[in-house]
């Protein structure tokens, strides 16, 4: 078992990631850092055997994400009957484009300059200032050949930050091309975000580096038919029917890479395609697949900041003329709060049903009492007036019917007792949570306030938007990635 070992190397140690960026005549590595996971690579325990000193270089063109890998190593097991030392390359071969095992040299010399004209694949969709520079979205179909090129050099990236993550543009159930272009090619928009910027090596020209980017599939679903006017005339521009059809539109990938994370990007780069698809006619509701706590944090406080700057979401409050039911046992209210304007504020913000719920009890949450409402912090809070109280157990009783309908299955082979003692704990569980985001996005607005002051009284201007809100909530307790 020791000598076993011996020839046993961690998978995540030993894979070393980097950007390799042109510079004047040769090329410089502007970013180096290790994945998160590699279970689905090189198998549940992470390890490679067969080696001593084993490193493996994946090394990315800054603009293009063309890859190279370079395998090296102290020594090498020599084989003994049946057991012999891993073959990493045929593993990788897998997971990236055939380009990725060419030559080091090609890979050097295409890297020293970025061709000139050249833009991202797709179409500029917006473009925000950074602090480093200008950040560029563009936005395409997988069913480019440019665009689905990046993806197939990228995504091998995808489960190496994001647990659970799957490809898209291969298919490893097909053993005699896995990478041929996927049926359903058109219905995933991809999202590129790059950084654009100018230096004097480049002689003024842009230069692009990759920054992450997103993918969005479209489920088409079908909505009762009008009848068209009576002016009503076939299109005379270029029509594409798939991109007129109603659909739901689901996030499924999304990754920033480890260097701008932390930035903020994430979550602007979210926000650009929440906009996008809320201003789209076609799209009934935006999901999100299976996200991560990291994500779900980042998505909770940039659609909260939304729906706030909504004017009817002000109208969204407890109804506190509503008794409480008596005995407690009995039938809760239903307008609680008021379910016709929640019916359109959904309608209208294309919040799938779930995430929207969660944002109503945020919301509701934040204009409680500052007697009965849970906080960080151990100040001292008056004694709540009766009123307060009944404020308090109101809106407890609104969150407690979703918590009770989504788990309707479980909780209804509890008896009354046992029943009641694991909504409350799931209540608190869900009260804690809401009360470290709104802590969060409370100390974001004070910052975003501040610097606006600070700007007004220099005579700038500096925008605050949510995306700032990543630096500020990594202080507390909870820390927020990019993913």
């Amino acid at each position: 078992m020791a000598e076993t070992d011996e020839w046993s190397a961690n998978a995540t140690e030993s894979l070393n990631i980097s950007l390799v960026a042109p510079a004047t005549g040769a090329t410089k590595t502007i970013a180096s850092f290790n994945p998160k996971f590699t279970y689905s690579i090189f198998g549940d325990d992470e390890r490679i055997f067969g080696y001593k000193d084993l490193r493996i270089d994946l090394r990315y063109r800054t603009f293009d994400m063309r890859p190279n890998v370079k395998v090296s190593y102290g020594k090498k097991f020599q084989s003994v009957g049946e057991t012999e030392a891993a073959d990493v390359n045929a593993t990788l071969k897998e997971h990236l484009p055939l380009v990725a095992f060419e030559s080091a040299r090609e890979f050097n010399t295409g890297a020293q300059s970025q061709p000139d004209g050249w833009t991202p694949p797709g179409a500029f969709h917006s473009s925000y200032e950074g602090h480093d520079g200008t950040y560029e979205v563009w936005k395409g179909s997988l069913a480019d050949p440019a665009v689905r090129q990046i993806v197939t050099r990228v995504e091998a990236l995808i489960p190496m930050f994001i647990e659970g993550g799957s490809y898209i543009s291969r298919d490893a159930n097909d053993e005699e091309d896995p990478w041929k272009v996927p049926e359903d090619a058109n219905r995933w928009t991809v999202f590129f975000l790059y950084r654009k910027q100018t230096s004097p090596e480049a002689s003024g020209r842009p230069s692009y580096t990759f920054v992450g980017y997103a993918t969005v599939y479209r489920f088409f679903c079908f909505r009762p038919l009008t009848p068209p006017s009576s002016e009503w005339d076939l299109p005379k521009e270029e029509f594409n029917l798939l991109e007129e059809l109603p659909c739901r539109s689901r996030l499924s990938q999304f990754l920033i890479l480890p260097p701008f994370q932390g930035k903020g990007i994430g979550a602007r780069l979210y926000k650009t395609i929440f906009e996008h698809y809320y201003n789209n006619p076609q799209t009934l509701e935006l999901t999100v697949e299976d996200p991560n706590e990291a994500f779900d944090d980042m998505r909770d406080l940039a659609d909260l900041t939304f729906l706030r700057s909504l004017p009817e979401f002000s109208n969204v409050k407890i109804n506190t003329s509503i008794a409480l039911p008596n005995p407690p046992s009995g039938t809760v209210p239903k307008d609680l709060v008021d379910q016709e304007l929640l019916r359109n504020l959904r309608q209208k913000t294309k919040i799938v049903d779930r995430q929207f719920k969660r944002l109503i009890e945020m919301q509701t949450m934040s204009q409680l009492p500052a007697s009965v409402k849970v906080g960080f912090g151990e100040e001292q809070k008056a004694k709540p007036t009766k009123e307060e109280k009944h404020h308090y157990h109101l809106w407890q009783l609104f969150v407690k019917q979703r918590l009770y309908r989504q788990n309707a299955d479980v909780l209804g082979q509890l008896d009354q007792s046992e029943r009641s003692e694991k909504l409350n704990e799931a209540l608190s569980s869900v009260e804690l949570e809401y009360a470290r985001l709104l802590d969060w996005h409370a100390r974001w607005e004070e910052h975003a306030a501040a610097a606006s002051a600070a700007a007004a009284e220099s005579g700038g201007s500096k925008r605050k938007s949510v995306d700032d809100a990543e630096d500020q909530g990594a202080s507390k307790k909870v820390r927020i990635e990019d993913a």
